[in-house]
Formats: structure tokens, sequence, C-alpha cells
């Protein structure tokens, strides 16, 4: 199983209370991975990224969905063990309106939050 699958399975396992769909979206380039449903009857879109080191690779199609749609998209970053063994969480999430600096700067940028708990109660109580 590719790298990203098992982070789609761990974040699908660990956040029961959201209803998701796998978007595998072949005609509009750029379209985010996921799209969620939560309790508060809320819509909104994961990218998913594995990343080998601290720079996170975004297409120019990913980019610019979330400059057109930056309200109520994420992306979730996860970074592969040993490369980057200095980091303390291995699940970062960042707000879609911050594609450009995360483009820029990669995992070096703050996320909004850090660790599979705290994205999952982030993404529930939108």
């Amino acid at each position: 199983m590719k790298p990203e699958s098992k982070l789609w399975q761990k974040f699908k396992k660990s956040t029961p209370n959201i209803s998701w769909t796998r978007l595998e979206n072949l005609s509009s380039f750029g379209t985010p991975d996921l799209l969620g449903y939560n309790k508060n009857n809320t819509f909104f879109t994961v990218e998913l990224k594995v990343t080998r080191g601290k720079k996170v690779r975004l297409s120019p199609h990913q980019i610019s969905f979330h400059v057109k749609h930056p309200e109520n998209s994420f992306i979730i970053v996860s970074p592969l063990v040993p490369r980057c063994e200095k980091l303390s969480e291995d699940i970062f999430l960042y707000k879609g309106s911050r594609v450009l600096d995360l483009f820029e700067h990669g995992l070096l940028l703050d996320a909004c939050c850090s660790g599979l708990a705290a994205c999952r109660l982030l993404l529930e109580e939108l």
C-alpha cells in the first residue's frame, strides 16, 4: 500500500464522526483527495500529502485550488520517519489559505494543529 493510502486509512479510522468521500477526480486536476462532512453540517476538503523531508510537494493545480477556495479547505501532511526524526508529531494540518506559505516553507511553517487527535477535533468542530 502506498504511503498516502496508509495515511488515508489511518485518518479515516481515527475520525468516525466525520462522513468522508474519497475524491478520485481525473477531470479536474487539483481537486483535493477528500470531501468531509461533520455533525455541524459543514462540508470541507482535505488534501493528503506524505513527504520524505520537510518540503511539501504541491502541484500548481493543487495550489490553485486552495488559493481559489481558502475557506474550509485543508492540507494534511505526514512526514515519513526517520528522515524527519526531529519532528515531534506525525500529522500536521494546514489551512488551505496558507497553501503558498506551505509550498514555500514546508514543514517549517507552523501548522494550525498537529497530532491526530488535535486534527480530528478541529475538523469535527468546524
